[in-house]
């Protein structure tokens, strides 16, 4: 018996199994509403809204501050607010920033803030010392003047690096088109940055940050009562003016499809956005299908219409994808990615052709399942962090949503149809009323006019700006090195200039490199002596990171651990223009004087040096002939690497003038540089180079 009731449930899967037909997809359920608790809400007597999430699980506790303004025009104070927020947490009345620092890391907790927020997180058992240094830096944040101009110097190499990244310049430009005369057009000039003072961000911050109609979000390890305590001791005496309120629009949408080009000299691969702004706002009824929409299009991965098109079919690029953006101030749609010069057209042609496609058909029941099953694990992980409970309340609160909009998401993911995704696509999105934003060589311009309804393409700067265009130079480019040459050592004539020159036998130099990502700076030591000896060291972390040297004769190159000789020729080019001052040799070089351009808000004569290696750009200012900025563009393999130098703070040593501050930029690194000596007539020691 026990045999064979063994036997016959050993069986019974195979029994049922030949009962069910594989052939037929079974049915999902229905999805199901979340069982999210509710965060408990409070408002103190000056306006601040507190959102309490508890969870004991870990003995750790978080407070998140978000103000209730609006972002506001800064005009030709652009970037103002990000400058207060990156100097928010730089000091006190009460203490120092490194004071500040040591207190917040003594008690292992993370303290940080930006243009509209500040967030505390530290173990619960200093919850009180930590709102401590919060409320401090909230009520008595002074701005040192010394940490604004560091700051300031902080954001000249970060503006440096942007000009040398496409990404960086079509995003300025994305902004720049889809919301002029709005916050979110505003982008950060080396003009604006150098306007803004220390009062203007003093002034910022206390308009701003202000408790009426701020937020306070707890997550953590922490009552209600508790929480009521402690925001009432801390905050309850914060005050300042009522948040400011503006009515920003939707942006500007284009009247048929406008190019806009931004000049990247040597590039072989273009940046190419399309985009438009969206007439939507957060909590908008219609975001879930929106989100839907962009998932299938581009936003959802390798199975997108997009990277399916351009990548696996195509092979135009590594990625082509789409976001939607959507906030409570502004929306936009953008699509695009990076394309070799050749088929930059080509890209967009196919990116439009996807647009016009999903505004025009059903999009494929597999597409729509794949999309909606993306999204709704994503959600899923997303309940798995504490933070993201407070956060769906924070939502709720500012953007009046109902009260279990996110316990129902799942269900309204799951009722979001083909022909919902459809009304999405043909209320929202275009292929003949957008922006195609490119940032590559010049010499794909004309392949662009026939994507514009007016037959044009509108040039822009790296910022975003219309491009004022240069000018012919006025002067020669035998005058422009002479009255270089004259500035710099500071003579009259060939006469004295070839008396000058003959007195200088050396020259060294020290600089110290700093970025604030680095624990600790480079020092850079450059060295020459007569006639053609040059060598130069990097240094850092203990070690010599690169160097060279070569005396017109031999040489050799070291990086990474290699050394590498020089052969006879580069030895032989490298002696051509050796010295202090290599543009003594320009008629050695190929260069071509190309015109005057208006460059960081001064104008500059332009030169274009042409070598084995690729091309520079090298500007000198028009009204001191000093020599202030180099772009350097070198092809290593199939890749196109830029870089550059800015030169300033001249000054004079040993009856010649010097530059005195540094910036050098490759990609998104860049390092700061400030000379720290420089000796002249003195033979230095080159052993170490031997």
């Amino acid at each position: 018996m026990k045999k064979l009731i063994l036997t016959t449930i050993l069986s019974l899967p195979l029994f049922l199994s030949a009962q069910i037909d594989r052939s037929i997809q079974p049915k999902a359920g229905n999805a199901p509403i979340i069982n999210i608790n509710d965060s408990e809400v409070f408002t103190l007597e000056n306006g601040i809204t507190v959102i309490l999430s508890e969870n004991h699980k870990v003995p750790r506790v978080s407070f998140d501050l978000v103000m209730g303004s609006d972002p506001r025009m800064e005009n030709d104070k652009a970037g103002l607010a990000d400058m207060a927020g990156s100097l928010i947490l730089s000091g006190t009345s009460n203490r120092t920033k490194d004071q500040l620092d040591k207190e917040i890391d003594y008690i292992g907790a993370n303290l940080t803030a930006d243009k509209s927020s500040m967030t505390l997180s530290c173990l619960t058992k200093h919850m009180n010392t930590g709102l401590s240094l919060m409320s401090d830096v909230l009520f008595n944040a002074n701005f040192p003047e010394s940490e604004v101009e560091r700051i300031r110097n902080q954001n000249k190499d970060g503006l440096i690096s942007m000009k040398s990244d496409g990404s960086s310049m079509a995003n300025n430009a994305t902004v720049k088109i889809n919301f002029p005369n709005h916050p979110f057009g505003e982008v950060m000039t080396e003009e604006s940055l150098l306007s803004i003072s220390r009062e203007e961000i003093m002034a910022y911050y206390a308009a701003n940050f202000t408790p009426n109609g701020s937020y306070l979000v707890i997550v953590g390890d922490i009552s209600k009562e508790e929480a009521m305590n402690v925001t009432k001791k801390y905050f309850s005496s914060w005050s300042g003016k009522p948040a400011f309120k503006n009515d920003l629009g939707f942006g500007k949408k284009a009247k048929g499809n406008q190019v806009y080009f931004v000049k990247k000299p040597g590039a072989v691969q273009s940046v190419v956005y399309i985009t438009f702004p969206i007439e939507m706002k957060s909590g908008d009824k219609n975001q879930l299908p929106l989100n839907v929409l962009n998932g299938i299009l581009g936003g959802g991965g390798f199975g997108t219409r997009l990277f399916q098109n351009l990548r696996e079919d195509k092979a135009y690029t590594y990625g082509c994808y789409s976001t939607v953006t959507v906030t409570e101030n502004g929306s936009w749609m953008s699509a695009g990615g990076n394309f070799r010069n050749a088929i930059t057209d080509s890209a967009i042609i196919e990116i439009l052709k996807e647009f016009d496609v999903i505004t025009t058909e059903l999009v494929k029941d597999e597409e729509l399942s794949l999309t909606k099953s993306s999204m709704s694990g994503n959600f899923g992980r997303s309940l798995e962090r504490p933070q993201t409970i407070a956060r769906f309340a924070l939502n709720i609160k500012k953007n009046n949503l109902e009260s279990d909009y996110y316990k129902t998401y799942l269900q309204r993911l799951d009722a979001v149809s083909k022909e919902d995704v459809l009304a999405m696509a043909k209320k929202y999105f275009t292929a003949k009323n957008c922006n195609i934003i490119v940032v590559g060589n010049e010499e794909i311009i004309g392949n662009l006019t026939k994507f514009d309804s007016d037959g044009k393409v509108d040039l822009l700067d790296p910022f975003g700006n219309p491009l004022k265009e240069g000018k012919p130079a006025d002067i020669t480019k035998d005058e422009l090195y002479n009255n270089y040459i004259s500035a710099v050592t500071q003579t009259k004539n060939a006469k004295d200039l070839a008396k000058k020159m003959k007195k200088l036998k050396s020259y060294e130099s020290k600089t110290e490199l700093t970025n604030p990502q680095v624990p600790a700076p480079f020092v850079m030591m450059s060295y020459w002596t007569s006639p053609k000896v040059e060598a130069e060291k990097v240094e850092g972390m203990g070690m010599v990171l690169q160097k060279s040297y070569s005396d017109g004769k031999k040489g050799y190159t070291f990086s990474q651990g290699k050394r590498t000789e020089m052969t006879e020729a580069e030895v032989a080019k490298k002696a051509k223009t050796a010295g202090v001052f290599p543009e003594l040799f320009y008629k050695e070089m190929n260069l071509t004087l190309t015109g005057i351009e208006l460059i960081d808000g001064k104008e500059m004569y332009v030169v274009k040096q042409m070598d084995d290696e690729g091309e520079s750009f090298i500007y000198f200012n028009k009204s001191t002939f000093l020599k202030e900025k180099m772009v350097a563009i070198r092809k290593q393999g199939e890749e196109t690497v830029e870089s550059s130098v800015t030169f300033g703070d001249y000054k004079d040593v040993g009856g010649f003038l010097f530059p005195h501050t540094t910036s050098i930029g490759m990609g998104p690194f860049t390092l700061s540089g400030k000379v720290t000596s420089i000796i002249l007539n003195k033979k230095p020691d080159l052993s170490s180079f031997k």
